[in-house]
């Protein structure tokens, strides 16, 4: 019995750390496609990236942890201002195929660059002393990296949910997801708002690609290995929604880890099999608009 509650804890942690990085990274691109309508295939490359510049930070420049992660969401969020600027805004309401064609094409740009500038092999996260070795939280002893993934996460995910709902930006942003042609009749510049959305969307990925880069490794390939991951959050969760990916997040998370854990040999089957179940059930997901 104790061997058992145990492994239910063990799985129920490292479950809830993998989440918090999922709807770190996932967030973003839930709210950008529901409120930009855009397929945007390439969200993880923004993950990736902020993996790319925490790990060069710490092992090439010795900039400390806390700096380096900062920097990381920082650095992907600018970047992501011409990005959106030269190349997604010339695509808002054309045709989808044209969205994921150019949004995949800049997913094999990235592995391309990547594999160019850091090399075919993972980038190895050092963490700080203080968050190495292990924490005893009573029950068990647990990696302290991952328990500070999940208190990081759980900041994060309060402070956003409220600036969604207390600030006034985030009155117009739900007011747009809701309905994008009233709220341009109010004299809420959706051009202005589509921009900052996709710029924190895309520091939010890059924080939860540096912060979760001891879960998810940072290779050429990021992107393409984790995009099933992320669109099964958005998928689950529902366009448009902040809770809806955490709920999505926290489901995939323990399940991922709890089937892997029991029936290691199947894989992801019952995460996927999870998924489509969910999605037969309801369509739009879980908190998806009708």
């Amino acid at each position: 019995m104790g061997d058992t509650l145990s492994a239910a804890f063990s799985v129920a942690f490292h479950g809830l750390a993998f989440a918090m990085v999922l709807y770190l990274i996932s967030v973003g691109l839930s709210v950008t496609m529901g409120l930009m309508g855009f397929v945007n295939l390439a969200h993880g490359v923004f993950a990736m990236a902020g993996g790319y510049v925490l790990t060069s930070l710490m092992n090439r420049f010795a900039v400390p942890f806390v700096p380096a992660l900062l920097g990381a969401a920082v650095v992907v969020a600018l970047a992501s201002f011409p990005i959106e600027r030269l190349l997604y805004r010339r695509l808002y309401g054309g045709e989808e195929l044209d969205q994921v064609l150019l949004t995949m094409g800049l997913v094999f740009i990235s592995v391309a660059g990547a594999t160019y500038v850091w090399g075919p092999l993972q980038q190895p996260l050092l963490p700080p002393l203080w968050l190495s070795g292990a924490v005893d939280l009573g029950i068990d002893s647990f990696p302290a990296y991952r328990s500070f993934l999940i208190l990081c996460g759980a900041a994060l995910v309060t402070a956003l949910w409220l600036g969604i709902e207390r600030t006034r930006f985030g009155i117009r942003l739900r007011a747009s997801v809701d309905n994008l042609r009233m709220a341009q009749s109010v004299g809420i510049d959706t051009s202005r708002l589509f921009m900052t959305t996709f710029a924190l969307g895309s520091g939010l990925a890059g924080l939860g690609g540096g912060l979760g880069a001891d879960l998810l490794a940072i290779n050429p390939g990021y992107a393409l290995q984790n995009l099933a991951y992320f669109l099964i959050v958005v998928a689950v969760g529902g366009l448009g929604s902040i809770r809806g990916p955490f709920v999505a997040a926290l489901l995939l998370g323990v399940a991922d880890s709890g089937f892997k854990y029991l029936l290691p040999e199947f894989g992801a089957f019952f995460i996927y099999a999870l998924t489509m179940a969910i999605l037969l059930w309801r369509p739009r997901g879980l908190f998806g608009r009708a």
